[in-house]
This record gives structure tokens, C-alpha cells and sequence, in this order.
């Protein structure tokens, strides 16, 4: 009598992660092309294994993915999709997977804890919700009401992180600036980003519906969001759940603002030399490339300089699918490759409109110690450029000469 164990396949199981994949489980060839060109080859000379991970799903044998560097290592950054010959959207399958870990309670226990945060104080930092918007005590917001229509969005990264809220400063600047009506929510609920990200399916609808309701009931139709993650939820998420509205990120904004004489800049006497990284989920998973760049492109003296990859070739921060709460040893950042480069070009600014991104270059300037660069957001270069409404200026000659 043969000694082998047979194996069996759970039908139930797979219809499980056909669901919670959006279907995108179904359409995997096995072809590998995935594993080949995730960023993570680069480092450790493989990236994740989805078809395996997919098979040992469907099987039960995926019983060590707590500890699984293939499943939560995952950037979401989109690299594979771009090459995959059937379009699977590897970032729904591998955060469906995620999703059936939590509920087979096979969570990393730290990202259990995380969650956790999320759905005690709002926030995956923990921090206090009353806090948010602390940050803006002085600056006299205004509250978002039905008439004002246009809701700045900035996100908890933005709000509760001590260097981030330099971002959210500078672009209550440039508003400002221009006299531009737009509203904020005092108590500015979670975009849910993060929860999709370690892929609790159920307590993400439930945030997705208290959250349009709250927006209906402040009169939203436009949401400019500071953040490519937030930005990615309104876009694609929030619609599959109810109403839709108008979303911008802030580049895109900004961008349109110059577009319509709205926004200007002033020459400020310098000529200045910055390196611009396209950010993964306003690059490859939304096509928004030229946006940013116009905006900084209408900077007199500001000379934009790309790196050797950019666009749909740019690499990912290591940031994103929210590993930037599971880095645990310094070294581990992609983002390391890239203030190299900036290092070796001898250019000594990089510019970027993510909150994360910043974050990660950051660290890894701090980690790989290298003096001399800056890093600073597109808003926040902004409002350092002298920011103001030719609109305005023209109204005000007319008028002038309306009355002499």
C-alpha cells in the first residue's frame, strides 16, 4: 500500500479567493514573468511566487503565512502588471490573499495590532483622533459645507506625521494664496487605504459606507486628496461601494489651476536643479505622469531632471502595500538605489508628490548617510515659489481701469 498522501483540492476555498481577488485569480497563467520583474529580484534574486502562493491557497497549505516575505513583502507597486501577458491585476490577487490570512487568523501579529489601531482610533498610528487636525490649530481652515462643494483631503500620514505636516502646511499656503474656496472635515475620517492594503475586506466596507455617508452629508462633490494612496481609494475603490465624485490628487489640481490662470509662480532669482520620482500609485496604477511635472515645470528657474527610470519604468520607494509599517532591518528600502543615483548625479534635491515616497527617502538618506540632499514634496516646493493668482491680478486692473 503506497505511502503517499493525496492531496485534494477545496472548491470552496478557491471560489473564496475567486471572490475575494475580484476574479483576478482566474486569469493566471503560472508564467512566473511576475516574479521576474518584481523589485524584490533585485534584492533577494526572487519576488513573489504567485502562482504558488495561489496553488498552496487553494490547497490549505499556506499555513506558515504569517510569515510568508512573498505575501506581506508585497509593494503593490505594480511593476508586474505592466508586463504580465494576461493583465492579471497581481495587486487584487496578492491583497485577496491577505484578506483570506486575516480570516484564517494567520495574520502577522504586528499588522493584527495594526488593524487594531484602525479601527479603535482612526488612524494606524494610534494616535489620538481629537489630534488630526491638530496641526492646523492656527491656521483657521475652513469647515467643508454643501455650498463650498470641493473637500481637501490630507490624509492621517499628513496630518499626524511631524514631517508630513510640512506638506499639509504648504499646500494650505498655496490655497490660500490664490483665495481658492475649498473646505475641510474637522474630523477627517480615514480613507481606508491601509486597510485594503492588509486586506480585511470586511471591516473596509464598513469604513468605505460611514465614510460616504459623511461625505454626503458635508456636500461633497470634489475631492483633491495629498496622498496617491487616498487618491487610488476615491478613484477606483469608493465607486464600487456608492456615489462617486470628483477626484483629483493635489498635482493634478494644482495642475489645472495653471491650466486656467488660477496659478502662477514667481521668478525667485535662483535656478535650481531637482530630480523628480514618480510615484507608484499616481504613476503605473493611474497614468498620471504629466501633471506634477507641468507644476513644476511652471516654476521660473526650476530645472526638472529625470532619473535614468521614470514614468512606467520608475521604481517603487518600498513604501507602499503598507511596508512601510513592516520594515524591520534598515537596508531593505528600494528607495536606497535611488538617492544613490541622485548622490552620483550630484543633484541635490528630489522632488516627489507622495507623503510616503518622502518618507522612505528620507530614511534612506538617514540610513545610508548621505549629506546634502533635500527631499520635499511638489506642494511644498510650491509654496516656496512664490505662489499667486494671475486672475486675480488682471481682475483687479480691469476694475481699475473700469472706474477711471
Amino acid at each position: 500500500m503506497s505511502d503517499a498522501q493525496h492531496i485534494r483540492t477545496d472548491d470552496d476555498r478557491w471560489e473564496r479567493i475567486v471572490e475575494l481577488t475580484a476574479g483576478a485569480a482566474n486569469t493566471c497563467l503560472g508564467c512566473d514573468v511576475c516574479e521576474v520583474v518584481c523589485p524584490w529580484s533585485n534584492w533577494e534574486k526572487a519576488g513573489p511566487d504567485l502562482p504558488t502562493m495561489l496553488r498552496d491557497a487553494q490547497l490549505g497549505a499556506d499555513s506558515d503565512s504569517s510569515t510568508d516575505k512573498s505575501l506581506w513583502g508585497c509593494c503593490t507597486c505594480a511593476s508586474c502588471e505592466t508586463t504580465c501577458p494576461k493583465g492579471v491585476k497581481v495587486t487584487d490577487v496578492l491583497l485577496g490573499l491577505r484578506g483570506l490570512a486575516f480570516e484564517d487568523g494567520r495574520a502577522p501579529t504586528r499588522l493584527s495590532g495594526l488593524l487594531k489601531s484602525l479601527q479603535e482610533t482612526g488612524n494606524p498610528e494610534g494616535h489620538p483622533a481629537t489630534e488630526k487636525m491638530k496641526w492646523a490649530k492656527d491656521l483657521d481652515l475652513p469647515p467643508m459645507h454643501e455650498e463650498r462643494g470641493c473637500l481637501v483631503y490630507f490624509g492621517s500620514a499628513a496630518c499626524y506625521d511631524l514631517r508630513l505636516q510640512r506638506v499639509s502646511q504648504a499646500l494650505e499656503s498655496v490655497l490660500r494664496a490664490i483665495d481658492l474656496d475649498f473646505g475641510v472635515l474637522d474630523d477627517e475620517p480615514d480613507s481606508g487605504a491601509v486597510v485594503r492594503f492588509l486586506g480585511e475586506q470586511a471591516y473596509l466596507e464598513q469604513l468605505i459606507d460611514t465614510n460616504l455617508e459623511t461625505f454626503k452629508d458635508f456636500g461633497v462633490r470634489e475631492i483633491v486628496a495629498v496622498s496617491p494612496y487616498d487618491y487610488d481609494m476615491f478613484m477606483r475603490i469608493y465607486p464600487r461601494f456608492g456615489d462617486s465624485f470628483r477626484v483629483f490628487h493635489i498635482t493634478e489640481y494644482l495642475d489645472q489651476l495653471i491650466q486656467f490662470d488660477r496659478l502662477a509662480f514667481a521668478h525667485k532669482g535662483e535656478t535650481r536643479r531637482v530630480l523628480y520620482h514618480d510615484p507608484c500609485y499616481l504613476g503605473r496604477h493611474h497614468g498620471v505622469y504629466d501633471p506634477p511635472r507641468r507644476v513644476l515645470q511652471a516654476m521660473p528657474g526650476l530645472e526638472l531632471v529625470e532619473f535614468a527610470q521614470s514614468r512606467e519604468q520608475s521604481p517603487c520607494c518600498g513604501g507602499g502595500g503598507a511596508r512601510m509599517f513592516m520594515n524591520e532591518n534598515a537596508g531593505e528600502n528600494f528607495s536606497d538605489e535611488r538617492v544613490q543615483e541622485a548622490k552620483d548625479l550630484g543633484i541635490d534635491m528630489i522632488v516627489t508628490p507622495c507623503p510616503s515616497c518622502i518618507q522612505m527617502f528620507e530614511e534612506s538618506l538617514a540610513n545610508k548617510f548621505i549629506e546634502g540632499i533635500e527631499v520635499r514634496g511638489v506642494v511644498e516646493l510650491a509654496a516656496t515659489w512664490s505662489p499667486y493668482s494671475p486672475s486675480e491680478q488682471d481682475d483687479a486692473v480691469y476694475g481699475t481701469q473700469g472706474t477711471a
